[in-house]
């Protein structure tokens, strides 16, 4: 699949280590879904999934609660859910998703960190006909023959299953992901290290050099360090 799920939380999570960032963006995205259906992930599948994705990058409980009382609550803040796509360096893919406010501040700030790291904004669909959305999943203590007969007795389908590291990592339609969980649930499993909806590219491209990946880092972190950008896909193929 051309990423190492597990390798590339530990480096967000290690980059987020010594801020609140991480948190806060978290806190707004619990919100928003609680917002937009029954504050209980155990009712709301958007939410659930949210939830489970904050728990692997070891989001505390209190943040998860105070934001599901926020949507219970008073809370009346309105954000927009906004996608933006691009092109970085040698023709380098990437997708953009927002969660905003402001949609006056969002597409400029997005707009000019492209801009200033080698990069371009394109129009709407430019870049996404080239991603699948995909459910990631991801477990440690098994297996990929035992994750495969666990999927199986629980009439699950699944994309591909692949040992990496020391974890085993599902693909699976993004509907399919709710399934999943629950098929591990019942094996035992109690604990995920990965957890996504996310958007994968059908090809993976490889920079020439140390200097293009060094330049396109520079550009996907200077847009996930916006605080209106939940989310940054891309196409690029990083040495493990």
């Amino acid at each position: 699949m051309g990423r190492k799920w597990n390798n590339i939380k530990e480096k967000k999570a290690s980059k987020d280590a010594n801020t609140s960032r991480v948190y806060a963006k978290f806190g707004v995205e619990i919100y928003v879904a609680a917002k937009k259906g029954d504050p209980d992930p155990e009712t709301n599948r958007a939410l659930k999934v949210v939830v489970e994705r904050a728990k692997t990058y070891n989001v505390p409980k209190a943040i998860i609660d105070r934001a599901l009382e926020k949507a219970k609550g008073s809370g009346d803040e309105q954000y927009a859910e906004l996608r933006y796509e691009g092109f970085g360096p040698n023709g380098s893919m990437i997708i953009v998703d927002a969660l905003t406010n402001n949609v006056n501040r969002t597409a400029p700030e997005v707009r000019s960190a492209f801009n200033k790291n080698g990069g371009n904004m394109g129009v709407a669909g430019s870049v996404a006909y080239m991603f699948d959305s995909t459910a990631v999943i991801g477990i440690t203590g098994k297996t990929a023959d035992e994750v495969l007969e666990i999927l199986m007795e629980a009439d699950v389908d699944a994309r591909d299953i692949l040992e990496e590291d020391e974890a085993v990592i599902v693909y699976a339609e993004p509907d399919q992901f709710h399934a999943v969980q629950e098929a591990f649930k019942e094996a035992g499993v109690t604990e995920f290290t990965v957890a996504e909806l996310t958007m994968l590219p059908q090809n993976y491209l490889t920079l020439p050099d140390e200097a293009a990946y060094a330049q396109f880092e520079k550009l996907i972190d200077a847009l996930e360090d916006l605080e209106d950008v939940q989310q940054v896909y891309h196409n690029v193929e990083f040495e493990d």
